[in-house]
């Protein structure tokens, strides 16, 4: 089953993803710039958004045209992969549709945040 999300809906579940996400487990983390983080917080606050969390800060680091970086902490690099918000728009629609059914009807939990943020950065399941 195909399912073409829009770019809001792209943005909305990649966001619920980061709230739960388990990259630790794999010898993995998310990485970016503190600068980016730092304008990501300033623009957010410009917004009259005060209440922030991190995973609010790190989508408004992909919408200011910055990169989120998965690091392979314990290969060679190989799984180290960047990505923008032209990324989460065109990948996470090709996420196992079980996975945006069960996030679009609020029966998420780790594995559909975890199958999301995979297919994101690495354009399909490796781990888990």
């Amino acid at each position: 089953m195909d399912i073409k999300l829009t770019p809001k809906e792209s943005e909305e579940f990649f966001h619920t993803a980061l709230c739960c996400i388990t990259l630790s487990g794999y010898g993995l983390s998310l990485d970016y710039s503190m600068d980016a983080y730092k304008a990501a917080k300033e623009s957010l606050k410009a917004k009259g958004n005060t209440n922030l969390c991190r995973e609010d800060v790190w989508m408004e680091i992909l919408r200011i045209g910055k990169k989120l970086t998965v690091v392979d902490e314990e290969g060679d690099g190989e799984y180290t992969r960047s990505i923008e918000l032209k990324d989460v728009h065109e990948k996470v629609q090709n996420t196992p549709s079980s996975h945006l059914i069960d996030i679009k009807e609020d029966r998420d939990d780790a594995v559909t945040a975890d199958c999301i943020i995979q297919t994101v950065f690495f354009d399909e399941i490796i781990f888990g």
